[in-house]
């Protein structure tokens, strides 16, 4: 009799960052869905870090070096929990955003438009005309707004 050896089913969480990409066991979307919350739990770890650094300190405060291990720990351990409970919703949007069918050709969708809008001449802030800047001659003195005198264009 043959017995074959249980396998255990592989969790996107325990995986290394690093070794995620490369995982020929998970789905595209298993790997997304994993970076995108890895991601969320990084930046959860700022936010929660830049909060602690307001924290009024007193004499009471503990500033040793294993307090500022411990405080790490809580707060990386923190954030791993909040991400992996999905409570904050930014690793979803995250991955709904990394998921989308991507249309590839010219005047495929909404990816040509922008591609169209920028053909046009677009007006540039610099004291002249859009007319004088594309090339249709000086532009008329105009009237400076806080004095209302006429501004000479070189």
């Amino acid at each position: 009799m043959e017995v074959n050896p249980l396998q255990r089913p592989i969790v996107a969480a325990n995986i290394a960052p690093e070794k995620l990409a490369g995982n020929p066991s998970l789905t595209r979307d298993q790997k997304i869905t994993e970076a995108s919350r890895q991601f969320e739990a990084v930046l959860l770890r700022q936010i929660l870090g830049d909060a602690q650094k307001t924290v009024i300190s007193s004499e009471f405060t503990d500033h040793s070096t294993a307090a500022g291990i411990y405080q790490d720990i809580v707060t990386n351990t923190l954030a791993d929990n909040i991400s992996k409970s999905g409570a904050f919703g930014l690793a979803k949007t995250f991955s709904q955003q990394l998921n989308r069918p991507v249309h590839v050709g010219a005047g495929a969708g909404p990816a040509a438009a922008p591609a169209a809008k920028s053909a046009r001449p677009v007006g540039v802030v610099t004291g002249r005309s859009v007319r004088h800047v594309m090339g249709g001659g000086p532009a008329e003195p105009r009237p400076h707004r806080l004095t209302n005198v006429p501004v000479q264009q070189p």
